[in-house]
């Protein structure tokens, strides 16, 4: 029986998500686990009392699921997707083992420095300079961290192969 592993991160926002995510299932399937796509779960179709059936739907799928595999790259801004921050820290409260991932290893500071926008959103902060690619606390709670392309699926088999290593 293969374990089961949730599938964190912002695609369920992409314009293909439910395909994109049956993709993600079969990289998973090859790496010798069970992906649990987020949108897999039933959720009501008219609008009222949907918002909890999604939340509700999510953190029973993390429950069942034995590791999260967390697509961390940035989203809207230089940090991941809080919902999927929200789906690590629950999943590692539950004492599940969390492997993310992001497209390289480039540190926040040189992400913001390599940015188009060349300032923070706010210039009297200054922005985390631990030379990581994630928040300290993000980044430390992780099991582990891969990198890799999210186009082809590279961060997401880099993150599946540290996983087999802690199983």
């Amino acid at each position: 029986m293969s374990p089961d592993v949730y599938l964190a991160g912002p695609e369920v926002f992409y314009p293909d998500a439910r395909e994109h995510g049956r993709r993600m299932q079969a990289v998973c399937t090859q790496a010798g686990f069970t992906g649990l796509f987020p949108l897999d779960a039933e959720i009501p179709a008219t609008p009222a009392g949907q918002s909890l059936a999604i939340f509700q739907a999510n953190r029973a799928l993390i429950d069942r699921a034995h590791a999260v595999v967390a697509n961390l790259r940035d989203f809207r801004g230089f940090e991941p997707d809080s919902g999927t921050v929200w789906e690590v820290s629950y999943a590692l409260a539950r004492g599940k083992p969390v492997v993310g991932y992001c497209p390289s290893p480039a540190t926040i500071v040189e992400r913001v420095q390599a940015s188009p926008h060349g300032r923070l959103f706010d210039p009297q902060c200054t922005v985390e300079d631990f030379g990581m690619p994630l928040n300290l606390m993000l980044a430390h709670s992780l099991s582990a961290v891969a990198y890799g392309s999210e186009t082809d699926f590279a961060g997401l088999r880099a993150a599946l192969a540290r996983l087999q290593a802690l199983f």
